[in-house]
């Protein structure tokens, strides 16, 4: 399943949760401690990130959702 991952880097304060829930992997912490995404095409659209994320900073549009 394919889907796109959003990150309202504002919002993110590089708290680690989403990384830390990802089962895939596919989100880090770059230098600055800001989320961002290392591995979109292994994204197999749980939602944990956005589940977990206590700043609503990650949204993730699974494909096909939008279009229902």
């Amino acid at each position: 399943m394919k889907s796109d991952i959003t990150i309202k880097m504002a919002r993110c304060k590089g708290c680690g949760i989403c990384v830390a829930f990802c089962p895939k992997q596919v989100l880090a912490l770059d230098e600055l401690g800001k989320v961002h995404v290392v591995k979109g095409d292994d994204c197999i659209a749980c939602g944990q990130c956005e589940l977990r994320c206590p700043d609503y900073a990650i949204f993730v549009d699974k494909a096909g959702e939008a279009a229902k």
